[in-house]
């Protein structure tokens, strides 16, 4: 059984919560926590996998919210064929984007 602490409100997710999958294996960790702001409810969260991918975890898929790791309804060989989201810079307009890339050497 993980030992995840006291159960928090999605909102108080930290960046870089551990997210495990409903077999107890860590899948990633919490990168961004989306919600329908107007109703105050979860719309799901972004995980970061080991490998840098970005997936997009529904709520219905969210099981538990604690302070120190989130627990999915879903075993984490499913994780993978969660959607792929893409970066925050990515998203950025092209003159912006190429600001806020490193440079490569």
């Amino acid at each position: 059984m993980i030992d995840d602490g006291i159960a928090v409100h999605y909102s108080e997710l930290a960046r870089g919560t551990p997210v495990f999958g409903s077999d107890e294996v860590q899948v990633g960790t919490v990168d961004e926590v989306r919600d329908l702001y107007r109703e105050r409810i979860l719309d799901g969260i972004v995980i970061k996998t080991a490998s840098g991918e970005r997936r997009f975890v529904d709520a219905p898929e969210v099981a538990r919210t604690a302070d120190r790791a989130v627990t999915l309804t879903i075993p984490s060989a499913e994780v993978a064929q969660l959607p792929l989201e893409p970066s925050p810079i990515a998203k950025l307009p092209s003159g912006l984007s190429k600001l806020f890339r490193r440079k490569r050497r």
